[in-house]
């Protein structure tokens, strides 16, 4: 399979259509079909639904929406790969991806980017954003350079640096809640209060330990991914969130409020990347500068049990 043939079978799923498709890849539409139908051909498999003679529209089978999928992630690798190979040594530029969730940690990777930046202002950052499984699934895939992962680490696949900061878990809600007159939530305030939970896998030991509480017994009306989401039910008063601080705005302007947790549920974060991993040179300076900001902090926690 070649990647030229990818690229167009993208621009046909884009497109919705192969006339239009082929315009756009300055192909003709005969040129086009058969490399459609070759690709077709060679996988054995069915990718595009064509229109009857009334309309032309294409619509992609459950095989095409796999392979669009899979197109992309390896067209948007090989850009990546051409890039950090065909660079000067005498001068770095280049891109560093990083995939993270919601956290004020992002602060520590805007600082070393806005450190960096003085030096080698031909270093471009592009931050991805997304749950844990969204970030082990990035990097594992080669997609991204780094990622900012909660909780423990498997250290037989990633390297990890630990963040010393940590975010701090708490309750998102309405000024004009019940539990908005209190200045910290405990944990049987809850038990019976409609609530909006991360559906991400490591907030269950962290918040299910601190609650005491079995939480399928609990009143969830909805999950999230990322807390902006959940912010606006809540903001219409579906229920109460739980989250971490300093992500959505509560100031006195805002109608939501922050409650933190007592006693205190902290989570602490790590920087991790991919074991033997041969770091692009502006990813190579990145983690250098990141390296020197966490040194700065005094925190001596090992970065790697090895």
């Amino acid at each position: 399979m070649e990647l030229r043939v990818l690229a167009y079978f993208l621009a046909v799923a884009r497109e919705q259509s192969i006339i239009r498709a082929a315009e756009s890849l300055h192909l003709s539409q005969p040129t086009l079909s058969t490399q459609i139908r070759n690709m077709e051909k060679e996988l054995g498999k069915q990718l595009l639904i064509r229109g009857t003679k009334g309309s032309r529209k294409v619509t992609l089978t459950e095989e095409g929406m796999i392979l669009k999928k899979r197109a992309e992630e390896i067209l948007n690798l090989v850009e990546k790969t051409e890039k950090e190979i065909t660079l000067s040594d005498s001068v770095i530029v280049g891109d560093v991806y990083i995939g993270a969730g919601e956290t004020d940690a992002v602060r520590l990777l805007a600082k070393a980017a806005k450190e960096l930046q003085n030096i080698y202002p031909g270093i471009h950052y592009h931050i991805s954003s997304g749950n844990a499984e969204f970030v082990l699934e990035q990097l594992d895939k080669g997609l991204i350079d780094f990622g900012i992962v909660f909780g423990s680490v498997d250290f037989e696949k990633y390297n990890a640096l630990k963040i010393p900061v940590k975010d701090t878990w708490g309750v998102l809600m309405r000024r004009d809640s019940e539990l908005a007159q209190k200045q910290t939530i405990l944990p049987e305030d809850l038990w019976d209060k409609p609530l909006i939970i991360s559906h991400q896998k490591n907030q269950g030991g962290e918040f299910s330990s601190w609650l005491n509480y079995n939480i399928d017994q609990l009143n969830v009306v909805a999950t999230y991914n990322l807390l902006f989401n959940a912010s606006l039910l809540v903001d219409e008063g579906l229920g109460y969130a739980i989250g971490l601080d300093k992500i959505i705005n509560t100031s006195e302007n805002s109608r939501l409020c922050f409650r933190l947790l007592e006693p205190t549920v902290e989570a602490e974060m790590c920087i991790i990347w991919k074991k033997y991993q041969v770091f692009s040179k502006p990813a190579e300076q990145f983690m250098i500068k990141i390296k020197e900001l966490q040194e700065l902090t005094g925190d001596d926690v090992p970065n790697n049990p090895e």
